[in-house]
C-alpha cells in the first residue's frame, strides 16, 4: 500500500466538517484572543491523552469522565487560556462543566458531546461572566476558515502559533488530518503537550483512535521538553468524523499512526522552537542502548539537562557535559566505547577526547537549530530521540515576573 501526504492550509479546520472560532472575552488583560472553540458538524469519535501528573485541573478531569461516558459521539471543544483553572476546588469543576454546557446550548447539541480545555496561571478562578459571553461569540463566529484565529486563542506565552495540516492519500481513500496545539513553557508532557487539537474527517473507531493517538504521542509530543515541567493541563484531543467518508479500520492501524505522526510532529517541534526565551532549536538523538526505552530516557536526560542548554546557548561545545549525562542517565553505559558528536564534529570517541576540533564545533553551535548524536557504548541496538532548545537568561526573566 502506497501512502502519500500533501500539506495543505487550513489546520485544524483543514478537514471536511469542522469549523472553528477564536474571540477575546476579557480572561486576558491585553484584550488578545482568548477563547477558542472548535465544532464538528457530525458526531465524532474522540480520543484523549492526558498529563501523568497528579495535580490535573478541573478540565482535566471534567474531560476525562466525558471521553469515558459519550467517546465515540463527541461534537465540540471549548478552551480557554489565559487561566488553567487548576487547584481551584469545587468551584473550579463547576466553572469547567459551565462552559461545557454553555457551549453545548449555543450548538444545540447534548454537554455530554463537548469537551473542555484551559491553559495559563495556575489557582486563579475563570471569570465566568466572561467566559459565557466568549463561547456565546464564538458560537456565532464558528467557521470552516477559524482554524488560525482558533490556533491563536488558545496561545499564552507561545511567540507564535503552531498549526499544521495534511491530505492523505492511500488505497482506502482521501483524507485529510489537522491540528493546531500550544506550548511554550513548563513542557515536559510526559504524554502529549499543553494542548493540542487534532482533527480527521476519516470514520475510526474511539478504541482504534486512542491506541494510535497514544503511538503518535510517544514519538512527538512526548518526545519534546523546554524546561523539564510537566503541566497539571497538559492533553490531546482527537477527533474523527467521517465526513470524507474514507473508513479506517484495525488493517490501517499503521496507516492511521504514520497520518497523525504527520501533523504531530511538525505542532510538538514548534512548540520547541518556540520555547520560552529559546534561540535554538536542538535535537537529541541517541543510539547504541540496551532498548529504545532506555535510549529514550538517556535522551530525556540530555534534554533537560541545564548544563548541556546552557552550554548549547553560550555556544560552548563543552562535551565532557554530554558524556556526565549519559553516564548518570540510568541506562547502561560504556565510556570506553561512547562517542559524542555535535553537528558534523565528533569531540569524542571510544574513551578519546578530540578537543582540537572544538573551535570547528563552536561554529556550528552559532546555528539555530542544532544537532546532537551520542553512543552510549553498549553495542545495543536501541535508538531514540528528543526535541529541546536552549536555556537563556530570557527563561528565567519570563517565569520570574510570569504571575506578576
Amino acid at each position: 500500500m502506497r501512502h502519500v501526504y500533501e500539506q495543505v492550509d487550513g489546520s485544524v479546520t483543514a478537514p471536511r466538517g469542522f469549523r472553528a472560532a477564536g474571540v477575546a472575552c476579557g480572561i486576558k488583560a491585553n484584550a488578545a484572543l482568548d477563547l477558542a472553540l472548535l465544532a464538528s458538524d457530525l458526531p465524532a469519535s474522540a480520543a484523549g491523552v492526558f498529563t501523568t501528573n497528579l495535580a490535573q485541573a478541573a478540565p482535566v478531569l471534567v474531560s476525562r469522565a466525558q471521553l469515558q461516558k459519550s467517546g465515540a459521539a463527541i461534537r465540540a471543544v471549548v478552551v480557554n487560556s489565559g487561566c488553567a483553572n487548576a487547584c481551584t476546588g469545587p468551584v473550579g469543576m463547576r466553572d469547567a462543566t459551565a462552559m461545557m454546557e454553555r457551549a453545548a446550548a449555543g450548538l444545540g447539541i447534548d454537554p455530554s458531546a463537548v469537551l473542555v480545555a484551559s491553559t495559563g496561571v495556575i489557582g486563579v478562578q475563570l471569570p465566568m461572566e466572561h467566559v459565557a459571553r466568549g463561547i456565546d461569540a464564538a458560537v456565532r463566529s464558528l467557521s470552516p476558515d477559524g482554524g488560525p484565529s482558533a490556533a491563536r486563542a488558545i496561545m499564552t506565552t507561545d511567540p507564535f502559533p503552531k498549526e499544521a495540516a495534511v491530505e492523505a492519500h492511500a488505497d482506502a481513500g482521501t483524507f485529510r488530518v489537522g491540528g493546531i496545539a500550544k506550548g511554550s513553557g513548563m513542557i515536559e508532557p510526559l504524554m502529549a503537550t499543553m494542548l493540542g487539537f487534532v482533527t480527521l474527517d476519516a470514520a475510526v473507531e474511539p478504541a482504534l483512535l486512542h491506541r494510535a493517538l497514544k503511538a503518535a504521542c510517544n514519538d512527538t509530543f512526548n518526545a519534546i521538553t523546554v524546561d523539564g515541567e510537566c503541566s497539571t493541563n497538559d492533553c490531546v484531543v482527537a477527533l474523527a468524523n467521517g465526513a470524507s467518508g474514507v473508513a479506517l479500520g484495525e488493517p490501517d492501524y499503521a496507516f492511521l499512526v504514520d497520518a497523525l505522526r504527520q501533523v504531530c510532529e511538525p505542532l510538538a517541534v514548534g512548540i520547541v522552537r518556540g520555547g520560552e526565551g529559546a534561540t535554538k532549536l536542538v535535537t537529541v538523538r541517541v543510539a547504541g542502548a540496551m532498548s529504545n526505552d532506555q535510549a529514550r530516557q538517556a535522551a530525556r536526560a540530555i534534554a533537560n539537562s541545564p548544563l548541556v542548554k546552557t552550554a548549547i546557548h553560550g555556544g560552548d561545545p563543552n562535551w565532557g557535559r554530554l558524556v556526565a549525562v549519559m553516564g548518570r542517565s540510568g541506562s547502561a553505559f560504556s565510556l570506553e566505547h561512547a562517542a559524542v558528536r555535535i553537528g558534523p564534529v565528533e569531540l569524542f570517541k571510544d574513551g578519546t577526547p578530540h578537543d582540537e576540533r572544538a573551535p570547528e564545533a563552536a561554529e556550528y553551535l552559532r546555528g539555530k537549530e542544532i544537532e546532537v548524536d551520542v553512543d552510549l557504548g553498549t553495542g545495543g541496538t536501541g535508538r531514540s530521540h528528543m526535541w529541546t532548545c536552549d536555556l537563556s537568561a530570557e527563561y528565567v526573566r519570563i517565569n520570574a515576573d510570569y504571575r506578576t
